[in-house]
C-alpha cells in the first residue's frame, strides 16, 4: 500500500472513531437530559426501552468502584490499539476497522469515567434479562465480535492454504 493510501486509511479511521465517540456522547447527553430521574421510555414494545443508569463498574457492574483501574487500563489499551493501527502493521482492513471500532467504544466510556466517575447507560433490552448498556458498549462488543470473526476466518484460510 502506498504512503498516500495509508494516510487516507488513517484519516478515514480517525473520522470513524470520532463519529462513533460523538454519537455515543450525544446519546448519553440525551439520556441524562431526558431519562435521568424519569420513568423508562419504551422504544420498541417488548424488545427495548431506554432507562437511565449509572455504572461504576464494567459489564454487568462487575468490579464496581474500580474507576482508576478502568481509566488506566482503557488508556493503555486504546493507546496500544491506536499505535498498532497507525504503525501500518495491521494485516487486513477488516481487522483494522474492527480494532478502530473497539477503540472508539473504549474512548466513549473513558470520557464518562473521567467526567463523572461512572458510565452513563440507557439501552435496556426487555425481552431478556440483560444489562443496561450504551453505544460505546455496543461498539466494543461489535468490534470485538468482528475481530474474532476475522481471526477465525483468517485461521481457516491459512489452514486451507497449508493443506493445499
Amino acid at each position: 500500500m502506498k504512503k498516500n493510501e495509508h494516510l487516507k486509511k488513517h484519516l478515514w479511521c480517525s473520522v470513524m472513531i470520532l463519529m462513533i465517540v460523538a454519537f455515543d456522547q450525544l446519546t448519553k447527553y440525551l439520556a441524562v437530559r431526558y431519562l435521568k430521574g424519569a420513568e423508562a421510555f419504551t422504544f420498541i414494545p417488548k424488545v427495548v426501552q431506554f432507562r437511565y443508569a449509572e455504572n461504576t463498574g464494567m459489564a454487568f457492574s462487575l468490579l464496581s468502584g474500580a474507576r482508576w483501574i478502568f481509566i488506566i487500563l482503557t488508556v493503555a489499551v486504546c493507546a496500544a490499539g491506536l499505535r498498532y493501527l497507525f504503525s501500518d502493521k495491521c494485516p487486513h482492513l477488516w481487522a483494522y476497522w474492527s480494532i478502530g471500532v473497539i477503540i472508539s467504544g473504549g474512548i466513549g466510556n473513558l470520557i464518562d469515567r473521567v467526567r463523572f466517575s461512572y458510565v452513563v447507560d440507557f439501552i435496556e433490552p426487555v425481552f431478556v434479562n440483560f444489562a443496561v448498556f450504551n453505544i460505546a458498549d455496543s461498539a466494543v462488543t461489535l468490534g470485538a465480535c468482528s475481530l474474532v470473526l476475522y481471526l477465525v476466518t483468517d485461521l481457516i484460510k491459512n489452514k486451507e492454504k497449508s493443506d493445499a
